[in-house]
């Protein structure tokens, strides 16, 4: 694989989640960053073959299991949803499962995968259905890959990034026990970032400037069915 979006298959045979902890998708950390030296931000170019090798040698662990084992990274899609020039911008409340996120600003919509979410995109999709209230699915395009080890929650977790276009039409928070958001200017989005989750910083700062967020060198867009 080279700088294209990682949209294949999670590896097949893991039982569905069902009683007992939240089953989520990891890899271990020798073979994401095989030959690739680990870098802070979002990363567009010379990618290799990160999130290839990543679906070969994943399995679903339990989360509080992958919450704790530094070996593994969590694989994360994170999505930016754009409308024209403005951000979809969110504030997690204190509702949410992760009390290190509690009270913090977000631009990124999407979560752990889990069995059955048939690999990275779908697993998007279904967070898109569970945290937003629109009547559509936005085609995504990939941007990059973001990592970060300088705090704890990023020692964990990988993101794939992905942005989308909501071209005019609402989109509501679903969750508004955990979230709440609205579209938002730049400048007002700017305003809070001493105030955003360090994943939401680092996207922000990869922001051209333009104040576009410009998908990678190797374009790629995936179009989700609708079901």
């Amino acid at each position: 694989m080279s700088d294209e979006a990682p949209a294949g298959e999670a590896p097949a045979g893991e039982a569905p989640a069902g009683e007992g902890p939240e089953m989520v998708y990891a890899v271990p950390k020798d073979v994401l960053f095989d030959g690739l030296d680990p870098w802070l931000g979002v990363k567009r170019e010379g990618l290799g073959g990160v999130l290839g090798q990543a679906e070969k040698a994943g399995r679903y662990v339990p989360r509080p299991e992958a919450e704790k084992d530094r070996s593994i990274k969590q694989i994360i899609p994170y999505l930016v949803l754009a409308d024209g020039d403005r951000i979809f911008l969110m504030k997690r409340t204190r509702a949410g499962s992760d009390e290190r996120l509690h009270d913090l600003y977000t631009i990124g919509v999407g979560g752990h995968l889990n069995p059955g979410d048939g690999g990275i995109v779908g697993g998007l999709a279904r967070e898109w259905r569970e945290e937003l209230d629109a009547d559509f699915t936005p085609d995504f395009e990939f941007v990059g890959l973001l990592n970060d080890d300088t705090v704890d929650v990023g020692v964990h977790h990988l993101g794939v990034v992905y942005l989308a276009d909501a071209a005019g039409r609402p989109v509501k928070i679903r969750e508004t026990h955990k979230l709440n958001g609205s579209f938002e200017e730049m400048d007002a989005v700017r305003a809070v970032y001493d105030r955003m989750e360090t994943w939401s910083q680092l996207v922000l700062d990869a922001f051209g400037s333009d104040g576009q967020l410009h998908p990678a060198v190797a374009r790629t867009v995936v179009r989700v069915k609708s079901e």
